[in-house]
């Protein structure tokens, strides 16, 4: 009865599966795409051009023909001074040149005359030489004249204010019917270029070998991120680079410039500079976090066709933007296991579920 018994106990043993369970990972495939080569650093936006208008003239602000912030072409009126004074200035100096040439033509045919009587006798050579000086004088005083109407016709251009340069007013500083002078440099409004415009960074000094290879022969592309360091600004490219390297940073100065068209660069915002050296093309690239780091290096976990998994060793060339660059061990189209891999060991069956929708903050992000 005995025997039975344990007969019986073996026989339920055996049925029992010898496998474990499937492990339950999130997998994807590695992608071949080409991945930049960069390097980075914190930089400033800085306006090419910042003007402060100041008045030429003494007057009282009359108008003023902007709002603040608004975006002005070079030459466009800004602010007219009272012009009335300037004007008078200019009338003036007219009627005195009129006057002045009409006693120039009267001194003229007087010394004509003289000099067909001087040689009868009839007028003497001090008399003409003395006629010579009434020309002479007269000839001059329409010279000044003309630079009296010249310097009034400036005074009267000067009344009406105009932009020096194409850009972006700030605030109005002087309100209209204030009296200003041209002596005290009062600013009235500034006014800053931002299309195109500056970004500067620094880089350590150990890319610059790179930096100055790369870009023999053709012009590095220079990308503005923001703070976050994920939201693509404005693209640029390289245009000055330091001749001297900072020794007390240990840094390179670098200069991009960007045509700012739709304006996402600012005057003094910090950005994050992206400077491409190079690009990798048909490089093999993974999640970051698909790469484990084991005793002997990097290695991966391949999903076989048979639903098993292989670690695998690899070699990072880099680890950027959430991406590995797997620069040996790995081939594009090969499927791996990007979450769960922590529970997993070689040949060990796994069984695979799709991935986890993102969360609404994760796609604000």
């Amino acid at each position: 009865m005995g025997g039975w018994l344990v007969r019986d106990h073996r026989t339920a043993q055996s049925a029992l599966p010898s496998s474990d369970p499937a492990i339950p990972v999130t997998g994807d495939a590695a992608r071949a795409q080409d991945v930049p080569i960069y390097a980075q650093g914190l930089g400033t936006v800085q306006a090419i051009n910042t003007v402060n208008v100041k008045t030429r003239v003494d007057g009282q602000i009359m108008r003023v023909f902007f709002r603040q912030g608004q975006e002005v072409q070079a030459g466009a009126p800004l602010f007219q001074i009272d012009p009335r004074p300037f004007q008078a200035a200019l009338d003036q100096a007219t009627a005195n040149k009129a006057k002045d040439e009409a006693q120039l033509q009267g001194a003229t045919r007087d010394l004509a005359r003289y000099a067909k009587l001087v040689g009868s006798g009839f007028q003497t050579r001090q008399s003409y030489e003395d006629q010579q000086a009434t020309v002479a004088q007269s000839q001059a005083a329409v010279q000044a004249d003309e630079a009296a109407i010249e310097t009034a016709r400036l005074n009267l251009d000067y009344a009406m204010i105009r932009a020096p340069i194409g850009g972006r007013t700030g605030a109005l500083l002087v309100d209209p019917g204030n009296y200003i002078q041209a002596s005290t440099g009062t600013s009235l409004v500034a006014i800053t270029q931002i299309k195109p415009i500056y970004v500067n960074f620094t880089l350590p000094a150990t890319d610059l070998d790179a930096i100055r290879q790369n870009s023999a022969g053709h012009t590095l592309e220079v990308d503005a991120y923001a703070q976050d360091g994920k939201t693509l600004l404005a693209t640029g490219s390289l245009s000055f680079i330091d001749n001297h390297v900072n020794t007390s940073t240990g840094t390179i100065a670098l200069e991009g410039t960007f045509a700012n068209a739709n304006e996402r660069l600012w005057p003094g915002a910090f950005v994050n500079a992206r400077l491409i050296l190079s690009v990798r093309r048909n490089a093999v690239t993974v999640p970051v976090a698909t790469v484990m780091a084991g005793p002997d290096g990097d290695y991966v976990y391949v999903i076989r066709s048979n639903d098993t998994v292989q670690r695998r060793a690899v070699q990072v060339a880099s680890r950027q933007d959430g991406m590995a660059v797997i620069g040996s061990g790995l081939k594009a189209g090969e499927q791996v296991v990007v979450a769960g891999q922590y529970r997993l060991a070689d040949n060990v069956k796994v069984k695979l579920e799709p991935a986890e929708p993102t969360t609404k903050t994760a796609t604000a992000g």
